[in-house]
């Protein structure tokens, strides 16, 4: 079965209908996503996305924020881009700190990690490519504590990683932020169901 790759203006509920399966919707959703996350250093968290992720992104802004019709193409327009598209992995990456202080003056450091994000894959490195509607790192080199990276697969490097047991690596080159884990084989099984057949 080929993964869905586009939210179209079909696939979304009536608030009414929403609101109906919201909570069962919500704790698949769940389920969903823990095994499509891994945390990288003591403080990042990737969060590999999918049609259903982002199905349930673009229902929830739209019972939030109550905009109707006018709302819906912005929103599709918003989350369309994070799902991947048959050869690549798309993840939202979080820096998370509750202390302000710590997190600004950490995130102060962190210009261009966006730019470092890697998976390693039979020791062939794949860099990530961070997302293209903002620059998620200001001119005076602080980083947004939340970034959106691609990482473009070829087609042998799909079969690689699809490959039962398959080791592949995650990361950052960051002089500040050089941090590595090892997708584990419940995650790595999740994320291969995002390529095409």
């Amino acid at each position: 079965m080929t993964a869905k790759t586009e939210i179209t203006r079909a696939d979304i509920l009536p608030l009414e209908e929403f609101a109906k399966i919201r909570k069962s919707k919500r704790q698949e959703l769940v389920d969903v996503k823990k095994s499509r996350r891994i945390e990288v250093g003591p403080v990042a968290t990737f969060y590999f996305e999918n049609y259903h992720t982002m199905w349930w992104q673009v229902q929830e802004m739209l019972f939030i924020e109550k905009g109707g019709e006018e709302q819906i193409p912005d929103e599709l327009a918003a989350y369309n881009p994070l799902i991947p598209k048959g050869r690549e992995l798309v993840c939202t990456v979080m820096f998370e700190i509750d202390e302000p202080v710590r997190r600004a003056n950490f995130l102060a450091k962190l210009g261009g990690v966006e730019e470092s994000a890697f998976l390693e894959l039979d020791g062939e490195k794949i860099a990530g490519v961070p997302e293209a509607d903002v620059d998620r790192t200001s001119e005076e080199g602080k980083a947004s504590s939340v970034q959106f990276i691609h990482f473009p697969f070829t087609d042998g490097q799909v079969r690689k990683f699809r490959a039962d047991g398959a080791q592949v690596v995650i990361g950052f080159r960051h002089p500040q932020y050089s941090h590595m884990a090892i997708v584990p084989e419940p995650v790595r099984q999740a994320l291969a169901a995002d390529f095409s057949q």
